[in-house]
């Protein structure tokens, strides 16, 4: 089976390693990107098998996302999978910032944390069937806090309920809709975390003493995005090694 996937925020991290597996498991995949158009197109290039496209758009420009989402559709033949990965993360402690920096922050991280998100998903369903899926990529912190750059646990926490709403009204034409929470990944937006003695502290968060590979959360996004895991949908993934539990 080889279906046509779009991955935003696919040049790095997290994004980049599900493309990866992705086009590993035979699908075709477009590479969204951002700003960082030379590390999708190695991300292009480095893709197993044939088909695969590059994807531009500014994830805060309604116009730019609609003609990315109809360009990658037209090239693939249709999306069957959205996983709606791309972020920002802001710090902005509220005793610190200035007034001005701290409604910058708010408004950068909620247009493409979550506005975006939205808005590549209205457009994508419209290229997608039954059997579709989305998976959208949330965040630890969206249940924990975070006091250093709240606009982010905000939109991540904003991602789940997206996620939840959208199971319910795309469940009857049989697309299901899931999100994954990961907690400390090793990739370039915690690389400043995860350096010296900081590297320690967070993996001690975890029982098993580590953080978590890219590939292991695009393990994750890969079989929430199989036909298998239909019934999940609605469902959010918490991907944190068992840092931060709930009920």
């Amino acid at each position: 089976m080889c279906r046509s996937v779009l991955v935003t925020g696919a040049s790095r991290g997290i994004g980049a390693a599900t493309a990866q597996a992705f086009a590993a498991a035979g699908d075709r995949v477009a590479v969204h990107y951002g700003a960082s158009a030379d590390a999708a197109e190695a991300v292009l290039k480095s893709l197993p098998g044939s088909g695969h496209v590059l994807a531009h758009a500014d994830l805060a420009d309604p116009a730019a996302i609609q003609t990315m989402v109809d360009d990658a559709a037209a090239a693939l033949g249709g999306i069957d999978v959205l996983v709606n990965n791309a972020g920002v993360y802001h710090p902005h402690r509220i005793r610190e910032a200035t007034y001005a920096e701290w409604q910058q922050a708010w408004a950068d991280t909620i247009a493409v944390n979550l506005v975006g998100p939205s808005n590549v998903t209205w457009c994508a369903v419209r290229h997608m069937g039954r059997g579709g899926r989305i998976v959208n990529v949330s965040s630890r912190g969206a249940f924990r806090g975070e006091p250093n750059q709240p606009a982010y646990g905000a939109s991540k926490a904003g991602i789940v309920s997206f996620t939840q709403s959208l199971a319910r009204a795309l469940g009857p034409e049989g697309i299901a809709v899931t999100a994954i929470a990961p907690g400390w990944t090793t990739t370039d937006m915690a690389a400043v975390h995860l350096t010296g003695d900081g590297y320690d502290r967070r993996r001690m968060e975890s029982p098993l003493e580590r953080v978590a590979d890219p590939s292991e959360v695009a393990a994750a996004i890969l079989y929430l995005a199989s036909p298998e895991a239909e019934f999940a949908t609605g469902t959010v993934l918490d991907f944190n090694g068992g840092s931060q539990l709930r009920m």
